[in-house]
C-alpha cells in the first residue's frame, strides 16, 4: 500500500512539473530563423545528379538561402519603420475594485512613458494598485509591449491595466 501512494504521488508531482515547464515555454517569444537552401545540383555523365560544393571553383552558378517563409525584417533605418509619435490613452476597463486607464507616450515608434488612472475605493486596494501599477509600468518599458506577466496578489488590476495597454498601443499600431 505504501509503495503505491508513494508511486501516486512521484506521478502526480511529475506531471504538476510538466504542466508548469509547458506554461512557463508557452510565452517564449518566436523567432523565425532563415532555411539555407541546398547546394546546385549538376548532371553528372551517368545521368543521375550530384551536388556541387559551394566551394567547387568550377561551380558556375550558386544560390543564395532561401528567404521564403522567414519573416520580414524591417530595416532601422528605412522609412517604411514603425515612427509613431504621440500621446495615447486606452479604454477604461472596469476591475471588481474600481476601474483602470493607461496612458501610453510613444516617441518614433518607443515607448518612453506609461502612466495608469485608476479609481478605486478603500485603501487596501489603492496600496495593492500602487504597487502593482509601480511594476507593470516597468515590465512594459522593458517589454516595449504588452506581453509582460501579472502582478501575483493583483490578478483583477493587472488585467484591467495590460486590457487598457493594449487598446492604447492598438491605438498607436504597435
Amino acid at each position: 500500500m505504501r509503495t503505491r501512494a508513494l508511486f501516486a504521488s512521484v506521478t502526480a508531482s511529475l506531471g504538476i512539473l510538466v504542466a508548469g515547464w509547458q506554461l512557463g515555454t508557452s510565452n517564449m517569444p518566436v523567432t523565425a530563423t532563415p532555411v539555407a537552401a541546398a547546394a546546385p545540383v549538376a548532371a553528372s555523365s551517368g545521368g543521375t545528379a550530384t551536388p556541387k560544393s559551394h566551394a567547387d571553383p568550377g561551380a558556375s552558378a550558386t544560390t543564395a538561402p532561401s528567404t521564403a517563409g522567414a519573416a520580414p525584417v524591417p530595416d532601422p533605418g528605412s522609412a517604411s519603420g514603425s515612427a509613431t509619435s504621440g500621446t495615447f490613452t486606452g479604454m477604461p476597463v472596469s476591475e471588481r475594485y474600481g476601474s483602470v486607464a493607461v496612458q501610453i507616450t510613444v516617441t518614433n515608434g518607443t515607448i518612453t512613458d506609461v502612466a495608469a488612472n485608476s479609481s478605486v475605493g478603500d485603501s487596501r486596494s489603492q496600496q495593492i494598485e500602487a504597487r502593482a501599477e509601480k511594476l507593470l509600468r516597468t515590465s512594459v518599458l522593458t517589454a516595449q509591449s504588452a506581453k509582460v506577466s501579472m502582478i501575483s496578489g493583483a490578478t483583477y488590476t493587472s488585467q484591467a491595466y495590460l486590457k487598457s495597454l493594449q487598446s492604447a498601443l492598438d491605438q498607436a499600431h504597435l
